[in-house]
């Protein structure tokens, strides 16, 4: 059987790559890279306008308004008619701050009567209502 001897003879083919030039490309492109990316600056210099942000400590006032199964009005647990109602609606609008209308009402609470009050809010200037449910199944 012929195989290929391993000497070290002048006609015998040799596989091995030269990596020495290989390793020459690639500390020259490391060069270039390392002299061309601080050059490549790509952002616009414009003089943005200067800007003081303070926190918003003073939270709106909130006024709870329930309604019952029979549809009686509850200010903040105060029981209202409608012509009271209307005057605290006007009176909190009117407020440097209106507050924040924070609306609850019974499950078996008649919607017309919802639509109602949330309408009189309306009209009388209070445009932040929100509904407040109970989580529990």
């Amino acid at each position: 059987m012929g195989m290929g001897s391993l000497s070290d003879s002048d006609d015998d083919f040799n596989p091995e790559i030269n990596t020495t030039p290989l390793v020459d490309v690639m500390l020259v492109l490391l060069i270039i890279f390392i002299i061309t990316v601080p050059v490549m600056n790509n952002a616009v210099k414009i003089d943005l306008p200067r800007a003081t942000a303070q926190p918003d400590t003073l939270k709106p006032d909130s006024i709870n308004l329930a309604i019952d199964a029979d549809g009686k009005t509850f200010w903040n647990d105060e029981p209202v008619d409608q012509a009271q109602l209307q005057a605290r609606i006007g009176k909190a609008a009117s407020a440097p701050q209106p507050p924040e209308l924070h609306l609850r009402a019974a499950r078996t609470t008649p919607y017309e009567k919802v639509a109602q009050v949330m309408a009189m809010a309306q009209a009388g200037g209070l445009a932040k209502i929100g509904f407040v449910t109970d989580p529990r199944p």
